[in-house]
């Protein structure tokens, strides 16, 4: 029986994992029970030091946790810390901006606070040479671990430093990915980021590309003029908001140049689209940052569509389509754009839902057919979907204070059928539109 030498703080115990011993021990806890984790505990104690099992069992939870941003090839090869899972980017949103860089011409990038390598690697397997850096020891060591498990050591290379001392003009791109929490949660202001927003536009400028990473929520008014700002979403949830830089020589690699409005690569018009994925889901076919452009893409398709400028749509009555418009869609200010190419209208000044007569495909928006508008009336509802027999009932709210579990708890749906509700306001009076999702 292997016994370590007793693990007393956390860079020890990380050390005690990438031993046989430790490497063995998580590998043996992949399938482990969380439920029956004293059990476990128990047992595995009678054969490894207790620091160890400890730490194994730690960093078992963090890998299932991880399975679901990394998929379960990788996440059950890497290591994490608990920050590191919370804040590492989605893989398959790092896959879609390495792809990005790389159609740029990019081959070598500093990775500027980069956590557990979560971009690193992505960048990496685009065939893109990185310095990752980071300022917490324990974070390097796992980024280095990590880089080592997927056979990336020969491109990654990790530095622990303070990120504001390093020189960048070596560089084809920055990638910065500030810290967005501080000791009381999720920090909002951009210049409360470690370190702070401007600090990392200042670093973009030093170099011919780059992509800041910052929350979702970022006021408009606080995107640099010279950037782009492209809001990206995955499966339907908005995941980042990426600020891009490109001061240095446009399109070395064919990605396309200059304004460009919908799907990239499909020529289509604005907004419209199939949305079906294959190149421009990573990035290889979405156009050069454009300054002040906003963009908004969607994955896993990879639908990506730019602004054209277009002033808010007009307000009207309900038609026979509904069309919800992806998050990111919202967050960069293209209802409009989307409107436009639907030939559609909103059913309210303030409200995000697009109404149109005839049905549009698009990427960009959950079309819904609607059979019924009506001024907002619990019993006149619960009434109506007695009499269609609906017991699926999916509830949807925009500009309504109703809360779907709360209308749920009070229509009691029964029956076979199902349907959509949309508690939201036309022409500002509080409305409730029921349909279904428009199939194929």
């Amino acid at each position: 029986m292997a016994h370590n030498d007793r693990v007393n703080d956390p860079a020890d115990a990380f050390a005690a994992l990438l031993t046989p011993e430790g490497r063995g021990l998580l590998d043996s806890l992949r399938d482990h029970d969380p439920a029956r984790e004293l059990a476990t505990a128990t047992r595995l104690r009678r054969e490894h030091p207790a620091e160890l099992v400890s730490a194994a069992l730690g960093q078992a939870r963090l890998r299932q946790r991880a399975a679901a941003k990394f998929g379960p090839g990788d996440a059950y090869r890497m290591y994490f810390t608990p920050n590191g899972v919370e804040q590492a980017t989605r893989a398959s949103v790092a896959t879609y901006r390495a792809g990005r860089f790389a159609a740029l011409g990019v081959r070598h990038v500093a990775d500027l606070c980069c956590g557990i390598g979560g971009d690193a690697i992505a960048l990496a397997r685009a065939g893109v040479r990185v310095l990752a850096v980071d300022r917490d020891p324990l974070t390097c060591a796992v980024a280095r671990a990590n880089a080592e498990a997927l056979g990336l050591a020969g491109l990654i290379e990790v530095r622990c430093a303070d990120v504001t001392e390093v020189d960048v003009s070596p560089y084809d791109a920055v990638f910065a990915d500030p810290a967005r929490r501080g000791g009381r949660g999720r920090v909002f202001d951009p210049e409360a980021y470690s370190p702070p927003l401007s600090w990392a536009v200042g670093a973009a400028r030093r170099t011919p590309y780059a992509a800041l990473k910052i929350a979702p929520g970022v006021p408009h008014e606080a995107v640099p003029d010279d950037a782009e700002a492209e809001w990206i979403s995955d499966g339907g949830d908005v995941k980042e908001a990426v600020l891009w830089f490109a001061t240095g020589p446009a399109d070395p690699a064919g990605a396309g140049g200059g304004a460009s409005s919908g799907v990239s690569g499909t020529g289509a018009g604005p907004g419209v689209g199939s949305g079906s994925g294959g190149p421009a889901a990573d990035g290889a076919r979405t156009p050069a940052p454009v300054p002040g452009g906003r963009r908004a893409t969607l994955l896993p398709s990879g639908a990506s569509l730019a602004g054209t400028g277009l002033p808010d749509p007009p307000a009207g009555p309900v038609g026979r389509y509904l069309y919800e418009p992806d998050g990111a869609v919202i967050r960069a200010h293209l209802v409009a754009d989307v409107a436009a190419a639907l030939g559609g209208r909103l059913i309210d000044p303030t409200i995000a839902y697009i109404t149109a007569d005839e049905p549009t495909p698009t990427p960009y928006a959950t079309p819904y057919e609607i059979t019924d508008a009506l001024p907002f009336n619990l019993k006149k509802l619960k009434a109506l979907l007695r009499e269609r027999e609906v017991g699926h009932l999916t509830v949807k709210k925009r500009g309504s204070a109703i809360e779907p579990e709360e209308l749920r708890r009070k229509v009691k749906p029964r029956g076979p059928n199902a349907a959509t509700v949309f508690l939201t306001r036309v022409a500002g009076a509080p409305a409730m539109l029921t349909g279904r999702p428009v199939r194929g």
